[in-house]
């Protein structure tokens, strides 16, 4: 478990510097300046360049971004991450993953698993869990949105990925990841055919629904049950509106 850096969470610290990047502002980068900067001598102009692939995507940045990962600066390290998970190919997990395992900067490991479930690939199943279940509460945030992306990935990739998320749901002791979780198995659900794995996902909602104690974490729930329409939860949902439960 990484403790060295954001354990103490506030609102703020869910955030990193590029939660709040706003595409409209300035007109995009140019491409080709851009790729020329990303292997700039000056560390500063390395980072703009990156920061400016979170907005523009280009297959021949995605090499130079993976270098990047390596930065000695975190603010680039983060740029970059981001800036992968706009420029996704089968060739950015395994350093994603590896980078995941050894950054000790939260807002690092948070940019990698979104890049991670943007990739929409296999390999992320493990290392999203393992973070969802032992990282930061910013980075277990966005491993449990994550694990909802991989849904289409295949039917395997989608069960493992169902228990670890309802623990969380369930068990985690922070409201903002509990809600992602809640999203997260909506997602997930919707790929499923009705069997064990999706009663129990169902269950888990129906109890984060009743027994949460944040109503944002009731609102998600409501949301996915909802979503994925299965006729227990509609059920539920009436009942407790009917009761004036919202």
């Amino acid at each position: 478990m990484h403790d060295d850096d954001l354990t103490t969470t506030t609102e703020e610290e869910l955030d990193s510097p590029l939660d709040h990047w706003d595409e409209t502002e300035e007109p995009k980068p140019d491409p080709e300046e851009m790729l020329r900067l990303l292997t700039a001598t000056e560390p500063g102009q390395r980072t703009l360049a990156a920061r400016a692939f979170c907005e523009i995507q280009d297959d021949r940045a995605i090499p130079l971004l993976i270098d990047l990962l390596r930065e000695p600066c975190p603010l680039t390290r983060v740029s970059a991450a981001y800036a992968l998970g706009r420029n996704t190919s089968k060739d950015v997990v395994e350093p994603l993953i590896q980078q995941l395992r050894r950054d000790w900067n939260g807002y690092v490991r948070k940019g990698v698993v979104w890049a991670l479930g943007n990739c929409s690939d296999r390999r992320a199943l493990t290392p999203l869990i393992d973070a969802l279940k032992t990282d930061i509460p910013a980075v277990r945030l966005w491993a449990a949105s994550s694990l909802g992306q991989l849904s289409t990935v295949s039917y395997d990739v989608a069960i493992a990925a169902v228990p670890p998320l309802i623990e969380s749901l369930l068990k985690d002791s922070v409201a903002a990841v509990r809600s992602n979780c809640a999203w997260a198995i909506g997602q997930l659900c919707r790929e499923l055919p009705n069997n064990v794995v999706y009663a129990g996902a169902i269950d888990a909602l129906i109890e984060a629904l009743e027994n949460d104690r944040d109503l944002s974490v009731q609102e998600d729930a409501k949301a996915s049950l909802l979503r994925v329409g299965d006729p227990r939860g509609l059920q539920i949902i009436e009942e407790l509106e009917q009761e004036g439960f919202f």
